[in-house]
């Protein structure tokens, strides 16, 4: 056995040596892709993909999910600080249904099912109103928390003790409630939800008025119903101005970002928007009179009358009144006949009347600043952003400042006002805000993986098949070269004597089948004795 392990060596031994080195080289190549291949195949099938169980727990229902998952031997990950645990995407199912049989998490909460279970006759009453009241906040909170928006809920009940003697004028027997609410990330409860949420907990306690009802988020935004029924919001009137703000700013920076983007590049433009925003309400009454035409700033002729006087005869010679030094409605004197005529034209014109109730928007953007920081095409080289696209930029902040800003009576602002709100800079960046991380994709890499082996193996097989073609074809070319002189000289050297063809074959037979060179030594040895 050992003596076909060396004679298989040895012919492996004379094979590579007598390859070339290119044909080393990619035999080496395609081992080393062969190896690379079975390791990422391994791998791959290998990993495990984890998916949630659960989430949002509590430390004592994780405990008691781990413990399980430990004894059955099943493998985990804790994430989210531990709130969410991950298990192999194909248990998930199993799992859920399998903890769900069990009782699993356990909650450690009280409902209306441990009466049906627990109850007995040492129980005293105020251990049954103590479960009583749990049972009833634990339901509560599974009511509320069903409300769109809202992820969980703690409720605390105040019960009034009951009192054998009957209660005087002025004594309220009310209970009370305090709920904390845990709202989703960026959600606002509307005011029909509020209301619901009141009605449902007067209703689902006795002797509860909604006036005894206090509730709040985890933000600590309380919610009033008053506030609501009026039509405010639930939020305080500094966090609604303070969420204008916000918006205003933000609409117009992303808009300006997606802008300056598109012309400098991802990464390269970074924008910072202020704004100024008046709250101020105002309402106002306007009774105005206009002119129909207003060019000539005439009214419309709703009535006219045309008067026209004449008179001939004696003492004709004037008008009453009509001298300088004449008294007024006194027939001046005259002599001798004459005319009297008197044409008079009377116009009631009808102007536009116009009444107004303007009321004020209840905000406007009195103020607006924008400021640019933008990294040149090289980054250690400013000049290498041309000054006509800097001034494109401002020109464009320029116009956008001047179409927000809403409190100068509809008049363009000047120039050199709009010019100090905008600021653009020109520099590297010494370092960028950090993007959330995205969940790792394997699947590029694996298909990008197999298509490389593929790749590979197909470019070595072809190049080998090449060189091997080549190879033949270079000796045949050898052998058809080899001069007479070369060919006799090859004769010559097969016409050996016997005895050193038969010390040939023997040395052959021995390195070939060392186990039949033995035997005939044997023999040769036992013909010598």
């Amino acid at each position: 056995m050992r003596g076909k392990i060396v004679q298989i060596w040895n012919r492996l031994k004379e094979l590579w040596q007598g390859l070339t080195s290119k044909q080393k080289g990619w035999m080496i190549g395609g081992a080393s892709a062969l190896l690379v291949i079975a390791a990422l195949v391994l791998v791959l099938t290998n990993m495990k993909h984890y998916s949630p169980l659960y989430s949002n727990l509590s430390a004592n229902e994780a405990g008691q999910i781990t413990d399980t998952l430990d004894s059955r031997k099943i493998p985990y990950k804790l994430s989210d600080g531990g709130t969410t645990i991950s298990v192999p995407k194909d248990q998930v199912d199993q799992l859920k249904v399998d903890l769900a049989a069990q009782g699993i998490p356990k909650t450690g909460q009280i409902d209306y099912s441990f009466f049906g279970k627990n109850a007995g006759f040492g129980m005293t009453d105020k251990q049954f109103d103590v479960l009583q009241r749990a049972a009833m906040q634990t339901e509560l909170a599974n009511l509320v928390s069903n409300t769109k928006g809202v992820k969980s809920a703690k409720v605390m009940v105040t019960l009034p003790q009951n009192d054998v003697w009957v209660a005087g004028q002025g004594q309220k027997n009310e209970a009370s409630a305090s709920i904390v609410l845990n709202v989703d990330p960026g959600y606002q409860l509307t005011d029909s939800q509020v209301q619901g949420l009141y009605h449902l907990i007067s209703k689902s306690v006795p002797n509860l008025p909604e006036d005894n009802i206090v509730i709040m988020d985890q933000y600590f935004n309380y919610y009033d119903k008053k506030n609501n029924a009026s039509g405010g919001s639930t939020l305080s009137v500094y966090q609604q101005q303070q969420q204008i703000v916000h918006d205003i700013e933000n609409g117009i920076q992303r808009r300006v970002t997606q802008m300056l983007t598109t012309m400098m590049g991802q990464g390269k433009v970074m924008v910072n928007v202020t704004a100024d925003v008046d709250f101020t309400k105002s309402k106002e009454k306007q009774d105005l009179v206009q002119p129909v035409d207003q060019q000539t700033m005439e009214g419309l002729a709703a009535s006219t009358e045309h008067i026209t006087e004449t008179y001939t005869g004696q003492g004709a010679a004037g008008q009453a009144g009509t001298g300088t030094n004449d008294v007024p409605t006194y027939q001046a004197g005259g002599g001798g006949n004459g005319n009297y005529q008197k044409v008079e034209d009377r116009v009631n014109n009808e102007f536009n009347r116009i009444h107004r109730d303007v009321a004020s928007s209840p905000y406007k953007v009195a103020d607006l600043g924008i400021q640019v920081m933008i990294e040149p095409p090289q980054a250690n080289n400013n000049a290498s952003l041309p000054q006509q696209r800097i001034d494109d930029v401002k020109q464009i902040l320029n116009s956008i400042v001047q179409t927000s800003i809403s409190d100068n009576q509809g008049q363009e602002l000047p120039a050199n006002t709009v010019n100090q709100k905008t600021l653009v800079t020109i520099g590297q960046f010494n370092g960028q805000m950090n993007a959330p991380a995205p969940s790792p994709n394997y699947w590029p890499y694996i298909i990008g993986g197999i298509a490389f082996a593929l790749a590979a193996g197909a470019l070595t097989w072809f190049i080998i098949r090449r060189r091997r073609r080549a190879a033949s074809e270079d000796e045949e070319t050898i052998v058809q070269d080899i001069p007479p002189q070369q060919s006799g000289l090859n004769e010559a050297q097969n016409e050996e004597d016997p005895e050193q063809r038969k010390y040939r074959d023997v040395e052959e037979m021995a390195r070939r089948n060392p186990e039949e060179f033995v035997k005939l030594l044997r023999s040769w040895l036992a013909e010598d004795k």
